[in-house]
């Protein structure tokens, strides 16, 4: 099994393994922001607890080697958490999530962070896909994944499901990057 790397940097960002004592800080920036979890898997967390089991399970991932492996995101000069990213790596593929706190839309953040693990994911020799995708109708996350480097591929019918909108499945944008 491949192991990401404990801890990244990007031009402005910091990524590193989650400790519980994140928990609150990580709330108080987008866990709990019903605007923020809009097109997620999840719903915002109500409680800093949940979250905190959450990532707790997160750390024994890490410890396991086994995945997924999630990252919380810092600005470079602070220890602020201002979001998560994630990696489930799997026969031969990458798959990725990822969440930024509301106060750092429209910085391009994110497609940094997740550019550099497309580019670390593509640099091992048993990757030969990287992908994620989003609702068809979440255009920033969709802006987020090309400005990536990855490419559009297509619709997924009735793909994913977003408990904040509805208990059905709905249409997602699928992109990827291989080599």
């Amino acid at each position: 099994m491949i192991k990401p790397p404990d801890t990244f940097t990007t031009a402005r960002l910091r990524a590193r393994v989650p400790r519980v004592g994140d928990a609150a800080a990580a709330f108080q920036a987008y866990a709990n922001d019903p605007e923020v979890t809009r097109f997620l898997t999840w719903k915002p967390h109500e409680r800093i607890e949940t979250l905190a089991v959450f990532l707790l399970g997160s750390i024994i991932n890490w410890e396991n080697g086994k995945g997924p492996f999630n990252w919380m995101l810092s600005p470079l000069d602070s220890d602020a958490i201002i979001g998560s990213i994630g990696v489930t790596i799997a026969d031969g593929k990458a798959m990725f999530g990822y969440v930024l706190a509301r106060s750092h839309w429209g910085r391009g953040l994110m497609p940094e962070a997740l550019g550099w693990l497309v580019g670390w994911s593509l640099a091992q020799p048993e990757i030969f896909r990287a992908y994620a995708f989003c609702d068809v109708e979440n255009a920033a996350s969709a802006r987020v994944m090309e400005k990536a480097g990855m490419a559009r591929e297509g619709v997924l019918r009735r793909w994913h499901t977003c408990p904040t909108i509805s208990p059905e499945p709905r249409d997602c944008v699928m992109f990827a990057k291989v080599r």
